[in-house]
């Protein structure tokens, strides 16, 4: 039997195989940032479609964080109902779905008090990555922020969602804690890893609190900027064991910061050979050797044969995937039948350029 298709379990939860759908922004909640119709069509297609875990795209836990005008949040118990539909929805189809509780620190657009600054762990003056203003958070808003995540993981566990992933990845608020470019604090907050550190810690404790030792929190670590000048591997990687040794169940593999679009980015453009593809196998090689909890892959996969190999030979626990299930739903089926398919998605990225027009995200390929 192919071993991407074995049932596995992270904790207390069977997976019906080793594919993810990787969290990814879709812009199609409602205007009140609750499931949508064509939302919940959107992860039907994916759980019909064989995926063994899907994760939802960002959804804020607190305003400050709010990103995207069409972005899911987990703010309030309002929330709860819609979300109890999405779960039935999935489980009916026999896929399980974490919540991804997120917040975007200084990358936040949509402040409901007039004139709000988005908040950081530190005013950096002429970034050439993030040209936005933003303001310094003082301690009491770190903590307000960490018991949001707290409260959201709460809500989440109550609505259904098999487990929680906090997003510590990318340009958000825990990597702009974690990396030394972003973090530029003198209290407790910065200096060290252990204090740039102490944001996840903190929130890993708040919510473990609330939601009790047997639900699964897992997190997306950003272990590498995307520029020099930022986190690098060799503190990303003490992060990722540090982390785990707290009790996150489950790693997800990715890059910090973003630089240069796209090459210093999570969206490394035109993989369209298998030397391109697994572009974080390295980091997640070394990181599963140091850890005893599960390691997701993420990052340019798509050839089967190469998955295989990368959980063969004890690299990572499970496939992670964006773009191509965007471009293909039903991907890991068609995989199942026929593991010689290729995927459709071509890493034109066209389908980011969309989103970034604030319509609902998609695919050029299955439009042509």
């Amino acid at each position: 039997m192919n071993i991407l298709f074995d049932p596995v379990s992270i904790k207390n939860v069977e997976l019906r195989n080793r594919f993810v759908r990787s969290a990814t922004y879709e812009g199609l909640s409602d205007s009140n940032g609750q499931v949508s119709d064509s939302q919940m069509k959107f992860y039907s297609d994916l759980a019909d479609g064989g995926t063994g875990l899907i994760i939802t795209g960002i959804t804020y836990v607190h305003h400050t964080g709010q990103v995207s005008k069409l972005q899911n949040s987990i703010e309030s118990d309002e929330s709860i109902s819609s979300y109890k539909k999405l779960t039935n929805a999935m489980h009916e189809r026999g896929a399980k779905i974490a919540l991804q509780l997120f917040h975007g620190g200084r990358a936040a657009k949509y402040p409901r008090t007039k004139n709000a600054l988005p908040l950081a762990p530190s005013v950096i003056e002429n970034d050439p990555y993030y040209q936005g203003s933003h303001r310094e958070m003082t301690d009491s808003e770190i903590w307000e922020i960490i018991n949001a995540f707290g409260d959201g993981a709460k809500r989440s566990k109550e609505a259904g969602f098999d487990a929680v992933q906090v997003h510590g990845a990318h340009a958000y608020l825990p990597s702009q804690f974690l990396s030394p470019y972003t973090n530029r604090r003198q209290d407790r907050w910065g200096g060290s890893l252990e204090n740039r550190l102490r944001l996840h810690f903190e929130i890993y404790k708040d919510i473990r609190k609330k939601v009790g030792p047997d639900y699964p929190v897992f997190i997306k670590i950003g272990v590498e900027d995307g520029f020099a000048g930022g986190l690098e591997f060799n503190e990303g990687k003490q992060a990722a064991k540090l982390l785990a040794d707290l009790g996150f169940d489950a790693l997800e593999i990715s890059q910090g910061l973003r630089g240069e679009r796209y090459q210093g980015t999570e969206f490394k453009a035109h993989i369209n050979n298998l030397d391109k593809e697994a572009y974080y196998r390295a980091w997640c090689r070394e990181i599963k050797s140091l850890v005893k909890i599960p390691v997701m892959m993420v990052g340019g996969l798509r050839t089967p044969s190469l998955m295989k190999e990368i959980i063969q030979n004890a690299e990572a626990d499970f496939i992670s995937l964006s773009r191509p299930l965007i471009c293909e739903p039903g991907l890991v089926n068609d995989w199942k039948a026929n593991e010689d398919k290729k995927s459709k998605c071509v890493s034109c990225n066209k389908c980011l350029e969309v989103i970034g027009k604030g319509k609902a995200v998609c695919c050029i390929q299955t439009k042509q």
